[in-house]
Parts: C-alpha cells; sequence; structure tokens
C-alpha cells in the first residue's frame, strides 16, 4: 500500500500496532482470544458494570476516569509516569498498573470492556488502534489525533471493525449545545453568516525560540522511551516538554487551535453541519518554526450553502488574553458595544435576525440573545435532542450497554470529521496560504505541498503497518 490518504471511498485495510519484541509472542499467543475481533465482550450485553481500562491517568486522566468511574470497574490503569497518575493509583487500589499500553493489551485484553485514551495527542492513534485491534469500545480525548492521516485512518479502522466510538470533547454532549442547534434550527437568529470563537491559548510557553533546559536525568518513575513513543525526533527528556507543555510542538500537540478548536468549534460543526469542503486562511500570525507552534493566529473558514443553510464563516482567534481590551481582537458585530466578553474562551453566532452570545468553549452555558444589540428574551422552542448525562465516557458507556445510541461524537461521523477541520486550519497557518480544502481527497486544491504535513514520520519500530483487503 502507498502513502495515498485513505478516504472514505477507499478500499478496506486493517492495522497492526508496532509493539515491542518483547510484546509479539505473548500477543500472538491471545490471538484466539484477544486478537479476534471481538466487538465486545461489550457491546449490547445487558450486565451494567464494565471493566476499565485508562490510558493516561494524570491531570485530564484523571478528570476522565472519575467520570466513566460511575458504574463501573476501573480495573486498569497504564501511565508512562507513575508519579502523575499516582492520585488514580491510590483512588482505585484494586486497579492493576502497567507504563506501557502494549505490555496492558498483551496480557490483559480479554479481561477489558472499554478503554479511556488521555495521553499527549500524538500517542492517540496508536492506543486507540491497539484497543480497535481487540475489539474495544474507546474513548479518546481531543483531538482525536495530531495530523490528518492519522485521524482519517482511525476513524476507518473503527468504521471497518464495528467498534463504538467516542471522542472526549464534552460540549457534544452539554445542553447548551444541544438548546443552541434547537434555537438555530428554529429561525431564532435567522440565517447564521457568521460565528466567532476566541481563546486565550496557548497558556503555555509557545512561538519561535523555544529553548529547552539543559538535559537532565530522566525521572525514576517516567518511561520516557514511550512516552517518546512514535516521534521519530530523538528529544531528550525536559520538563519543557512533560508533563505539560508538549502542547507547543507540532510533534506532539496542535498548537492552541489543537488544545480546544475541537472544543469550541465542535458547536458550530454539529448546529450548522459542517462536514465537507471549505476553504481556509490564516493572517495576524506570529513567529514560529518547524519545531512549534505559533502565539498567536487568526483563522478563517469559509463553508459554502449546504442544504437549507446559508453560506457561514468562521472566525477563530487564539492568543488573546483579553478581548475587551486587545486593539487586534475582531469584535462580534451585534452584541451590545459595553459588554464585557468571556476572557478565556468564548464564541458567538451572528444570524440576519440576532446573535446568540455563549460565554464558554464548550457550551454548559444556555446561550444568551440579542436582537438590535439589544438582550432579549428567547422565543419557546421546543426540546428536540435528548440531554447526555455524565459525559462523553458514560454515553459511551451507556451505548456499549444497549441502553442507548452511539455517541454523537464518534470517530467515524463527527469526531474524524471535526478534527480534520480543526487541523487542515494548523496547515493554512503553516503554509501561510490559503486553502481550498477537498474533504473527500483529504487534499488541497492545487497545493500539493500540503502532504509532507499530513502525516509524521515515524520513529523505527513504530511505523504504523496498514495491509488492505478488497470490500467484501
Amino acid at each position: 500500500m502507498n502513502d495515498k490518504i485513505l478516504s472514505a471511498q477507499s478500499n478496506r485495510f486493517s492495522i497492526q500496532n508496532p509493539t515491542r519484541r518483547s510484546f509479539i509472542k505473548s500477543a500472538a499467543a491471545l490471538a484466539g482470544t484477544a486478537l479476534a475481533p471481538n466487538i465486545l465482550r461489550g457491546q449490547g450485553k445487558s450486565q451494567n458494570q464494565l471493566n476499565v481500562a485508562a490510558v493516561g491517568c494524570g491531570n485530564k486522566g484523571f478528570g476522565d476516569i472519575s467520570e466513566i468511574a460511575s458504574g463501573n470497574r476501573i480495573a486498569f490503569l497504564c501511565d508512562v509516569d507513575k508519579s502523575l497518575a499516582r492520585e488514580a493509583i491510590q483512588s482505585f487500589p484494586e486497579a492493576r498498573f502497567f507504563s506501557d499500553y502494549r505490555e496492558m493489551f498483551a496480557t490483559v485484553a480479554d479481561q477489558i470492556d472499554v478503554v479511556t485514551v488521555s495521553t499527549p495527542d500524538h500517542m492517540h492513534f496508536p492506543i486507540a488502534v491497539e484497543a480497535i485491534r481487540h475489539g474495544k469500545p474507546v474513548m479518546v480525548q481531543k483531538p482525536l489525533c495530531n495530523n490528518l492521516w492519522e485521524t482519517r485512518a482511525l476513524a476507518e479502522y473503527a468504521k471497518e471493525k464495528g467498534v463504538l466510538t467516542v471522542m472526549g470533547n464534552q460540549g457534544a454532549t452539554m445542553q447548551g449545545t444541544r438548546i443552541l442547534r434547537e434555537w438555530i434550527e428554529a429561525g431564532m437568529i435567522g440565517d447564521v453568516k457568521e460565528v466567532y470563537y476566541w481563546t486565550n491559548r496557548p497558556i503555555w510557553p509557545q512561538g519561535k525560540g523555544l529553548r529547552f533546559s539543559p538535559k537532565m536525568p530522566v525521572p525514576p518513575d517516567l518511561n520516557w522511551d514511550v512516552w517518546q513513543g512514535t516521534v521519530a525526533t530523538d528529544r531528550p527528556y525536559s520538563p519543557d516538554i512533560h508533563p505539560f507543555a508538549w502542547r507547543a510542538f507540532w510533534d506532539y500537540g496542535c498548537g492552541a487551535l489543537g488544545d480546544i478548536g475541537c472544543h469550541s468549534l465542535n458547536s458550530a460543526f454539529w448546529a450548522l453541519d459542517l462536514r465537507g469542503d471549505f476553504v481556509v486562511e490564516a493572517s495576524k500570525v506570529s513567529e514560529f518554526d518547524d519545531v512549534t507552534a505559533p502565539k498567536r493566529s487568526t483563522i478563517v473558514y469559509e463553508f459554502p450553502a449546504k442544504g437549507k443553510r446559508a453560506p457561514v464563516k468562521i472566525i477563530w482567534q487564539d492568543g488573546v488574553e483579553d478581548p475587551n481590551t486587545d486593539k487586534e481582537f475582531l469584535r462580534p458585530p451585534g452584541i451590545p458595544a459595553d459588554l464585557k466578553l468571556y476572557e478565556p474562551f468564548a464564541q458567538v453566532f451572528v444570524g440576519t435576525t440576532g446573535v446568540l452570545y455563549l460565554e464558554d468553549a464548550y457550551g454548559s452555558t444556555v446561550p444568551v440573545l440579542y436582537r438590535d444589540g439589544v438582550k432579549t428574551k428567547p422565543d419557546k422552542v421546543e426540546k428536540v435532542y435528548p440531554r447526555v448525562i455524565g459525559g462523553p465516557t458514560q454515553e459511551l458507556c451507556r451505548a456499549i450497554r444497549g441502553e442507548g445510541p452511539k455517541p454523537i461524537s464518534n470517530f467515524v461521523d463527527h469526531a474524524g470529521p471535526l478534527t480534520e477541520m480543526v487541523l487542515v486550519g494548523n496547515l493554512a497557518v503553516r503554509l501561510g496560504k490559503k486553502l481550498d480544502w477537498n474533504m473527500a481527497a483529504m487534499e488541497a486544491r492545487g497545493l500539493p505541498e500540503v502532504k509532507p504535513l499530513m502525516k509524521r514520520e515515524y520513529r523505527a519500530g513504530w511505523e504504523p503497518k496498514l495491509t488492505c483487503s478488497q470490500d467484501h
């Protein structure tokens, strides 16, 4: 198989996750059980409690573990940094701990019902592939992957295997997002023309000229080799990368847009059905290089009319410390001039007859309606979309038990295309050119130079192995 990006029209393929030689023998021994396409143990079964394997246990990982723990059993914990996992280990003392996800799957895959992946972005793909290869439903934190090739391949693989999936963009399950779509579809603000998003991200060091601390010994609780994982660049351990500032680097994260974009842009993506082709261009981009993302950028997406929806423009602004005082900030129209805008992040939907303002990035708040710049009581709108209780991990667990539909932000229909949209914005930043994006072909029309930025170079021994087979 060549390196052509897999599209929705491509032949089926299977993925064998790269494993250490030491695990090959034990993995092969499990072939009759764990490696079979065992689409659960789990999917549709009636028992309530599911055995959870959590990969990534610190920071956001612990939040995901706490969310999925309700009604389930945290059976396995896995983290390359045992010190970060300490709170999870203490909270769930019966859980077996691993420092390498490959060892976990090779050893106990047959005992796992559902997997959570809450690691740095560059490791989402190989871990999720391993979960799906074993037939395990999986929640992966946003963004789905940190490059386009992996994002498309992962969604295609999940579709082929028929495994239940969800991405951890919490806003997809929040009440405000559901209300927003109901109001828009009821015509409360007419045709949506523009949507504005802003964020104070990055809140970590980022931009051209980042310097690392002098080489330091690897902490005893950290498996730095597995933390580096698929990344071909041989970097020594640095506290300037792990455990938080990795988001600044193209190798590991996706900058400010990748960090919060799958949260913020989710509302417009879902409410306005933005799947498909678009044009995107970046401006006001601060200095950056091939190693790290910029401190600031403005990215404008333009989507053509679709069905009953009019053409719509999405304006994204990152690196905005305070939208109320920033002279370069593009203030959304239709809201009171003296309205103090929420500083960390927010969103504004501008329609032909009104404006909706959400004072957060996720959709946790109820929209505020403005007409002619005046706050207005919203019309009564019928509830159309069911409210989700417990966040994306619980939404996934209900689907596994057969107690609810597949999650809205599943890899195939939602999370994959949304992540691709976000990552194409980063391509516009890195190339400094307007991109006319062909979603189906996964290419920028007339710009072949995007291709090298769409797939990473893999470290030896970590290459994904793709094997095509004809559709049955």
